[in-house]
């Protein structure tokens, strides 16, 4: 009768021990990949899920990085293009002389636009040689320039800006009167112009349309060549002689001048694949000779033919009365007075933006 109730008191006590067993310990099923087959199955390693009376818990993997993305108010575009002329005769009857030229260029702007301002900023360069048969290389062209104009308004109708403007514009290499290369008429800052300027500014974006005017522009005339400064080259003041041709007063290496600026820069296309650019300059100094006006007007037209071989058809006409012309009298070069400067350049080549 003991041993009855002795292993039935042993029963209970295993019973109460499994029943614990079962709610306070976890069970561990397995999750496996319905793809793979029962033998892949065992070999391949599984993921645990544990199971609690309370909490489900997933063993997961550590979540990866995304990148933050940065809204920028600058706009950028930037352009490299060369240019190259070649024309060739071999035993040619009706006669001529071979010529090879090529210009390289670049253009690179950067636009900063909010709601009620824009800020543009553009730096482009020029530089071209030509080389003909039996002729010594000679520049064809020259040019390094920027410009930056800031607007702003006062709300978002308006297309009138109040506006600030700077331009730079210098040359790379000296210039000659060929076929005269002894004697340079202009170097790198001989001359350098700068102009600076606040007005109002007249800006549709989306015609590419724009006119500049200022009331009030500083202009400065830099030769920083003293040999050119001497001569009075560019405005400045010469240099005073004495008798014997020695110099008492170097000429001064740069000109001041206060005045009204008139820009207006528009871009079109007028046919398909056949856009037209247009920049006109307008100046005229309060001081010195009100109403003699300096005039820079550039025209082109680019005709594309794809996307990185393009042709275009440039005009360039510059009226500065400071600057004088020198013409060759009786086997001796004499200052003439300013003349109209027309530079027309005809190119086909590559462009490559980016």
């Amino acid at each position: 009768m003991k041993f009855y109730s002795f292993s039935f008191l042993l029963l209970l006590f295993t019973i109460n021990c499994f029943a614990q067993d079962t709610i306070q310990n976890p069970v561990q099923d397995t999750v496996r990949n319905p793809i793979q087959s029962p033998i892949e199955a065992n070999l391949q390693p599984t993921t645990t899920l544990i199971k609690t009376p309370t909490t489900l818990s997933v063993v997961a993997r550590k979540p990866t990085r995304t990148r933050a993305f940065i809204l920028s108010h600058w706009k950028k575009k930037n352009s490299v293009g060369f240019d190259l002329s070649q024309i060739a005769f071999v035993n040619w009857n009706a006669g001529g002389t071979s010529s090879i030229a090529g210009l390289l260029k670049g253009n690179f702007t950067r636009v900063r636009s909010d709601v009620n301002s824009e800020w543009v900023n553009e730096l482009s360069f020029r530089y071209g040689l030509n080389k003909q048969d039996g002729i010594e290389m000679r520049k064809s062209d020259d040019e390094f320039r920027f410009s930056s104009t800031f607007g702003y308004r006062k709300d978002t109708i308006s297309h009138w800006y109040f506006s600030s403007k700077f331009n730079f514009k210098t040359q790379f290499a000296n210039g000659y009167k060929y076929p005269n290369v002894e004697d340079a008429i202009s170097k790198p800052f001989a001359p350098a112009y700068t102009f600076l300027g606040v007005g109002a500014n007249y800006y549709i974006k989306k015609k590419e349309f724009d006119i500049y005017i200022s009331p009030l522009t500083w202009k400065n005339t830099l030769v920083l060549d003293q040999e050119l400064a001497n001569s009075g080259a560019f405005g400045v003041t010469e240099a005073t002689y004495d008798a014997n041709g020695n110099i008492i007063t170097p000429g001064k290496k740069s000109r001041t001048e206060m005045g009204f600026l008139f820009t207006n820069y528009y871009k079109k296309e007028v046919w398909k694949n056949i856009t037209l650019e247009n920049r006109l300059s307008l100046y005229t100094d309060y001081i010195n000779n009100f109403g003699n006006i300096d005039v820079e007007w550039r025209a082109q037209l680019d005709l594309v033919v794809n996307q990185y071989v393009k042709a275009n058809i440039g005009l360039h006409l510059i009226y500065d009365d400071d600057v004088k012309t020198i013409e060759e009298v009786n086997g001796q070069d004499v200052e003439s007075g300013a003349k109209v400067q027309l530079r027309q350049a005809l190119g086909v080549g590559m462009v490559y933006n980016f």
